[in-house]
């Protein structure tokens, strides 16, 4: 006779495994893309065209020559788009545009802010 030990394992039925394919992810269950949002600045005329410009190289990061075109359009068209992206990023140019501050270069400071809004563009 054996001496060894036996220790009986409970009974435990296997996992059944189910190739439902219900589970399976959909391609049109996938979250939308948010369309990019584009940032106009409109044309008033009490700011000034250095003005205008330094706050689009300081807030959209263009250079001089893209900034005094845009400056240019935004005076002829009455507005212009000067930057397009994400939602999020698209409020923060408005609000730094809003908050950019007093227009010194006129002989009385304009105070107010340039006038900018935000438009969805249209989406994939």
């Amino acid at each position: 006779m054996n001496d060894a030990l036996v220790i009986a394992e409970p009974d435990v039925d296997e996992p059944i495994v189910s190739r439902d394919r219900t589970h399976q992810k959909d391609s049109r269950s996938r979250p939308k893309r948010q369309p990019p949002y584009a940032v106009i600045v409109h044309n008033d005329e009490s700011h000034t065209w250095p003005y205008v410009i330094e706050l689009l190289q300081r807030v959209c990061g263009l250079n001089l020559q893209k900034a005094s075109l845009l400056t240019s359009t935004i005076h002829h068209a009455g507005r212009a788009v000067v930057w397009t992206g994400a939602r999020e990023v698209a409020e923060l140019k408005r609000d730094q545009i809003r908050a950019f501050g007093t227009d010194f270069y006129p002989e009385i400071p304009v105070k107010f802010p340039l006038g900018v809004t935000l438009e969805p563009l249209p989406g994939d």
